[in-house]
């Protein structure tokens, strides 16, 4: 049997508009390509009035320079490495680094390459010349353990690479770094958990080796000595600022024959692990358990019941440090930036039952 065929469907090319060049950028603004370059490149000797014009006729045009070309034009190649530990430092806190990172690089012309860079590595020093070298990093953002290690300090300083460091755990000669004061801030929340009516107050440890760990674990044990509360070392157990590391720890605490009555983690991850434990051991939160993080993760504020927690401003920080690396010249001297801790109060924390 005969069947019909389709009509025949004529095709046509849908016409595809290239993207805007420095040469259509160039023409609109009435000027030659080598000032073009040069304003995009921010470099200097562009008169205002010729910039203004420049930058409009780039917004108009939807104008995005290629960033390989760019970089050899300049010598400069416009690319700002993060350089973390992805699973020691804590998923929470990375992503927002990034955030950060990448808001500022968006605003100075920057492109942001992520890094995980293992510190059990037996070659670190090597992994971070390599890694510099090929991906010609025009500056480089530590975070903690990096930060603090002689080898990667060391292979950068040989690399002529600037770098700046997020909260490290000792000052260095000749480094910038960008903290909050991680002591005092565990000290506050401390002091918050106790002035509630907590006596035992349960401690899960951030990641071994790291300086804002140490630092929140002795402004901890500072606020149990100033409230005249001895340290007791069976609530006090260590994790690897991860989800799962939490879930071990709060189950440890749980398994005690006097189990605390409130639990301070020393990051968000770890805490949102401590909620979901307790369901399993019918506790309620904040009833029976109250509940600290630290960092003001989008995981203290997406999981119930909310988090209380110390707010560091992770994302300012990172912007802090892309405007370090961005904007320093080469005569920059060593110097600290140092961000205010907030304390921030959900419904994961209340006065313990005294039933």
């Amino acid at each position: 049997m005969k069947q019909n065929r389709p009509a025949a469907v004529s095709r046509q090319k849908t016409a595809v508009q290239k993207p805007a060049s420095i040469y259509d950028v160039a023409k609109r603004a009435k000027v030659s390509i080598k000032t073009v370059s040069r304003v995009v490149n921010r470099l200097p000797s562009v008169g205002d009035e010729t910039r203004k014009r420049v930058m409009e006729a780039v917004e108009a045009l939807s104008y995005r320079p290629n960033v390989y070309a760019r970089g050899l034009a300049s010598e400069r190649s416009f690319l700002i490495g993060l350089l973390c530990d992805i699973p020691a430092a804590g998923s929470g806190y990375i992503a927002a680094l990034q955030i950060g990172m990448l808001s500022r690089c968006r605003k100075e012309g920057y492109h942001l390459i992520v890094e995980s860079v293992d510190e059990r590595n037996s070659d670190l020093g090597h992994q971070v010349r390599s890694l510099v070298a090929q991906s010609r990093l025009q500056g480089v953002v530590l975070t903690s353990p990096l930060c603090d290690m002689p080898a990667v300090i060391e292979a950068l300083n040989n690399a002529g690479t600037p770098f700046v460091r997020i909260a490290p755990e000792k000052s260095l000669p000749h480094t910038i770094d960008v903290r909050i004061d991680d002591h005092a801030a565990a000290y506050d929340m401390t002091t918050y958990l106790i002035g509630l009516g907590h006596r035992r107050i349960g401690f899960i440890k951030g990641t071994a080796g790291h300086g804002d760990a140490k630092a929140r674990f002795e402004g901890y044990l500072a606020a149990l000595a100033d409230g005249g509360l001895p340290f007791v070392e069976d609530v006090c157990v260590q994790g690897q600022f991860t989800y799962q590391s939490g879930m071990e720890a709060s189950e440890r605490l749980f398994a005690l024959k006097k189990r605390p009555t409130a639990i301070f983690a020393c990051n968000d991850d770890m805490a949102a692990a401590v909620l979901a434990t307790s369901q399993r051991f019918n506790l309620k939160i904040p009833q029976q358990l109250s509940v600290a993080g630290f960092d003001d993760s989008l995981v203290a504020q997406v999981v119930w019941p909310r988090l209380t927690t110390c707010r560091q401003p992770i994302e300012e920080m990172a912007q802090a440090a892309m405007s370090i690396l961005t904007q320093r010249s080469d005569d920059n001297e060593p110097f600290e930036v140092r961000l205010d801790h907030e304390l921030v109060v959900r419904e994961s924390t209340a006065p313990p039952d005294v039933q």
